[in-house]
């Protein structure tokens, strides 16, 4: 395996860096389909929003309360006439790619195809609060709003992709995900569609009269490479440029000693917590909940998985959302309280260190993981042994994947070690956390902590909604319905060859049109330049 590294790094040519040449970026997944409302996967999200364009963008801030987090792309502007209505004026520049014009029927239609059953768009239920989407003429679309709220303007913007209605609405909305167009798409977007090679590569070339200006990448690549450490091979080897992120620790340490790529740190948004099913005991007791959680040494549980590449979570949130604050209220490791707490509750010691029931039952439960992530595997172990320390049973059960969804939807389990992924949204955290959403698998409720977060979600300004978020927060980790285990450091490995490169951390390339290609030295790429 060495050797055969050893000869690709060898036997890779490299070429002069100019700014035509393309920029290949290795993953390790293929696209699903390139229309934006039924897209799903990293790949297929990461490609389409560089084709179709949305109303107005977040700045790099992700500012999601106010209009200053935001900045023009369709619109040109927008004004807010009521509390309930927002009217985008369109760039009347904006074209799409076989020359017709974007217009404000578009909008209206994108609207519709999001919020319609048949399509079951994976972002629609972020658009019930709006009413309407009208066009009122050619270049002007209102939105109209059930309640007034602080991210009407996020949630109008940030969760649709303008489709072209000309060359999409006389097919069933049924069929659009199976669409031809879904296969080789015309968008509004910086980039044009070139091909699509499934399983192989996707290629895109700058659309030079893009009306908000040609991008500084002429041509961008993905190319598949499915087993990571083959991918980040390429890019050491100089056939690729790029990567999203690189999980592992081990294939971040082989980044971090190359001379030809960097990596590019930026806010994660994920975070990954073991979750108490409140329905089953001992889980129930919330005092039980938080002696387990104070049991665990999260910081020596983190650095032994990951090292320098994560943190400790602060909460069900991530350091890519502006409430993210160490100053968050947890619960310390601390196994002398954690042990006081058991007792007042009537659990006793015996001879072996173990905890029991008054009526002799042993602490135990037993955590689901899934067998598709090994640092969650490696951290259930390090959790395991600690809790054994200090007289808790926790045993593991590996599932796949798409088992321990099914287990802890239908809420048999005791716990699972799940990971999330947020928006910039501080508001997406209810997803997981409110009364009767679906994806509250733990079913925890708290009045303190819906109070909270429903002052949050009347704040007019950032400066008004973090400390209430912040609080909220606190509350639930006070209340342990979880124990919020790690957040990955987020970390891009770029060619040193690229420059001006900065991240959104939500989405990683919705700068890339302003990076650039190094004009002089050497970079990177060997055989395959990815040019048709």
């Amino acid at each position: 395996m060495l050797f055969a590294a050893a000869a690709v790094l060898a036997g890779c040519a490299r070429r002069p860096a100019t700014p035509g040449a393309p920029v290949v970026i290795a993953t390790t997944g293929d696209a699903d389909v390139l229309l934006p409302p039924v897209t799903s996967v990293t790949t297929g999200i990461n490609v389409s929003d560089l084709l179709f364009c949305r109303l107005a963008e977040l700045k790099l801030g992700l500012n999601t309360v106010d209009d200053s987090g935001f900045r023009p792309v369709l619109a040109r502007s927008w004004d807010h006439p009521d509390s309930l209505t927002i009217v985008f004026h369109l760039d009347p520049r904006a074209r799409w790619q076989d020359g017709v014009p974007v217009r404000a029927a578009d909008v209206a239609y994108t609207f519709a195809v999001y919020r319609d059953p048949a399509v079951n768009a994976p972002l629609a239920p972020f658009l019930a609060a709006i009413d309407s989407v009208v066009a009122r003429d050619s270049l002007t679309v209102a939105f109209r709003f059930r309640r007034w709220y602080p991210e009407q303007l996020y949630d109008a913007t940030y969760h649709m992709r303008i489709l072209p209605r000309h060359l999409l609405d006389t097919i069933p909305p049924a069929r659009l995900g199976a669409a031809p167009f879904g296969r080789a798409p015309v968008g509004d977007g910086p980039y044009r569609f070139v091909r699509w090679t499934a399983g192989s590569e996707i290629v895109l070339a700058a659309d030079t009269t893009w009306f908000l200006g040609r991008p500084g990448i002429a041509r961008l690549v993905w190319r598949v490479t499915p087993e990571l450490a083959t991918a980040v091979s390429t890019l050491l080897a100089g056939e690729a440029d790029a990567m999203e992120v690189i999980p592992a620790r081990g294939q971040l340490e082989r980044v971090q000693h190359d001379t030809t790529v960097r990596l590019v740190p930026y806010p994660s948004p994920f975070y990954a917590a073991i979750v108490f099913n409140l329905r089953r005991p001992p889980f129930g007791d919330r005092d039980v909940r938080r002696a387990i959680a104070m049991a665990v040494d999260r910081p020596t549980v983190v650095q032994s998985v990951f090292g320098p590449f994560a943190q400790v979570a602060a909460g069900a949130t991530g350091p890519m959302q502006w409430i993210w604050s160490d100053a968050i209220r947890q619960l310390a490791f601390d196994t002398a309280a954690a042990a006081r707490a058991l007792e007042a509750r009537g659990w006793r010691r015996g001879g072996s260190g173990a905890w029991r029931s008054a009526r002799g039952a042993p602490l135990a439960f037993t955590l689901l993981v899934p067998t598709s992530s090994g640092v969650r595997q490696q951290a259930a172990v390090l959790l395991q042994d600690e809790l054994k320390r200090f007289g808790v049973d926790m045993r593991i059960q590996p599932l796949e994947f798409t088992v321990m969804e099914r287990r802890t939807q239908t809420g048999d389990f005791d716990a699972a070690f799940i990971s999330r992924t947020i928006d910039p949204s501080p508001a997406s955290l209810l997803q997981w956390w409110s009364p009767g959403a679906s994806d509250n698998i733990g079913r925890y409720a708290d009045t303190t902590f819906a109070s909270l977060t429903s002052a949050a979600l009347r704040a007019r300004t950032r400066a008004e909604a973090a400390p209430l978020w912040r609080e909220a927060l606190g509350r639930l980790n006070e209340e342990a319905p979880a124990i919020f285990l790690f957040s990955p450091r987020n970390n891009a490995a770029v060619s040193t060859r690229l420059e001006n490169v900065t991240i959104r951390p939500d989405s990683w390339l919705a700068t890339v049109t302003t990076w650039r290609v190094r004009e002089t030295g050497s970079g990177a790429r060997g055989r395959h330049t990815g040019q048709p």
